[in-house]
């Protein structure tokens, strides 16, 4: 069956339509899940969630770009609007911030587990900011108008955000790598 014959049966509510987007879909965005949730079973949640959304906004899908592309974007502001709710950002001075310094990984033998890992213990503030900005692509401001918080809180959570990481990559290098 066809993406677009999916899109119009998942439109009329067909279950097992929906059942097929779910089954072609659900890894590429429970990655996202991954990287915006605190740890697996909130990322499985994520994703449930992210679903019910998509399906009863299908009909608003208009055809005008990627249909994984529209669902990507629904699963990330279902999972923001989770935590736009919990109020986690703290406000700063935007004198306060460091310029931004990018993460320089000095081994290339860090397992992706790890990464994942460490990304998904990030303080939500941090978490969200830095998978927005690094992994998705968003700048300041798009960050600061979708959570509610100033571009100075976005830039100094993920400046807080690379610090943490850092220190925890280092700290994983020396005790891996200086045998």
């Amino acid at each position: 069956m066809t993406l677009d014959k999916l899109i119009e049966l998942c439109k009329k509510q067909d279950a097992t339509a929906q059942g097929e987007v779910y089954k072609q879909y659900n890894r590429i965005l429970f990655a996202i899940c991954l990287r915006y949730s605190p740890n697996y079973t909130e990322a499985e949640d994520n994703l449930q969630d992210a679903f019910i959304t998509i399906f009863k906004k299908v009909e608003q899908y208009n055809g005008k770009g990627s249909f994984e592309g529209w669902m990507k974007r629904v699963t990330v502001n279902t999972v923001l609007q989770k935590y736009r709710k919990q109020r986690t950002f703290e406000i700063v001075d935007e004198g306060q911030i460091e310029d931004e310094a990018e993460l320089e990984i000095e081994s290339e033998e860090i397992p992706l587990d790890f990464l994942l890992k460490i990304v998904q213990e990030l303080p939500d503030r941090y978490r969200l900011v830095f998978s927005m900005y690094v992994m998705d692509g968003y700048q300041h401001k798009e960050i600061a108008e979708m959570l509610g918080i100033s571009d100075g809180t976005s830039k100094s959570n993920l400046a807080r955000a690379r610090m943490i990481l850092k220190n925890k990559i280092e700290e994983y290098n020396a005790t891996n790598y200086n045998t």
